[in-house]
């Protein structure tokens, strides 16, 4: 039965590398349940040319939760220094040092290593690659964390779908349990109303027209027949639904949201302890599928 099924959980971790060219791309992707998609992309500085392509790649493998990719680079080539002359700088000092020299009659001129040691020189830039050339790199490696976010989604997801077939097969009991008990509930009824009409007649039995009369007014109320078939009905679609290989959590939650209702009006229809008592543990079941259901994709 487990072979079958086919759902995602929205919790999940990938990681996933790629090297070229002295840089190594280490990109992380983490994943929770959410109503939607919704995706956040952390870049290094200078890359976020890039971040549309990086969302593109993972809407590829995941389609509901709410997805963290953080990219991270290393390497010689990640980021260099470069030393730049500021010349505006340069000639404002070799000017400066003329007036100096010429108001105050010393001599002396500046030197080359004079230059060197001032600040206001030279500066250190820092280079960093241009990010559109090493897209295909980048990408790979968020394939891989996608990759390996989608088997660690798709392992926690039969995890799920066992413990929910589980609980349907519970239901499912209880449900058949509440089928069979529901003749008896009318039969019990007409013998209690039989005999608190002897009492208070005083022995005498109690007319039958009438008391036939009362007792399918009874059943009429009582009758959760409907309730019950489509409750069996909700149960196969909604293990039906569990071999689906598409995105399916929306449709279990509106199953589920069904079945508590049908759950519901056999409670409240039903008059009965036992089948009350049955309602109590359908719906406590009901809880616990809703639970796992919000963390299906």
């Amino acid at each position: 039965m487990m072979s079958e099924t086919k759902i995602r959980s929205m919790t999940g971790y990938g990681r996933g590398e790629s090297d070229a060219a002295g840089i190594r791309f280490t990109v992380e992707a983490r994943s929770v349940n959410h109503r939607f998609l919704e995706l956040t992309v952390k870049l290094p500085s200078g890359w976020g040319a890039l971040e549309e392509e990086v969302k593109k790649q993972v809407r590829r493998w995941v389609r509901r939760g709410r997805v963290d990719v953080t990219v991270t680079l290393e390497g010689a080539r990640a980021a260099s220094r470069k030393l730049i002359v500021d010349w505006e700088a340069t000639d404002s000092l070799l000017h400066a040092s003329q007036e100096l020299r010429e108001r105050l009659e010393i001599s002396g001129e500046l030197t080359l290593t004079d230059l060197l040691h001032h600040p206001e020189v030279l500066k250190a830039e820092e280079q960093k690659p241009d990010p559109e050339a090493w897209q295909s790199p980048l990408l790979t490696a968020v394939e891989q964390a996608c990759q390996s976010l989608g088997e660690m989604r798709k392992r926690e997801g039969r995890v799920l779908a066992e413990d929910l077939l589980h609980r349907t097969e519970v239901l499912a009991q209880r449900v058949e349990e509440i089928r069979c008990r529901a003749p008896q509930v009318v039969l019990d009824y007409r013998e209690r109303l039989e005999e608190r009409i002897r009492e208070l007649l005083g022995g005498v039995d109690p007319d039958p027209d009438r008391l036939l009369t009362e007792v399918a007014l009874f059943a009429d109320k009582a009758d959760i027949q409907e309730e019950v078939t489509r409750l069996s009905s909700h149960i196969g679609q909604f293990r039906e639904t569990l071999r689906q290989e598409k995105p399916v959590g929306r449709r279990l939650e509106f199953l589920l949201q069904e079945m508590n209702r049908e759950i519901n009006t056999i409670g409240s229809k039903a008059n009965d302890a036992q089948i009350a008592e049955k309602v109590v543990d359908s719906k406590s079941e009901l809880e616990k599928m809703r639970e796992q259901v919000q963390n299906i994709e």
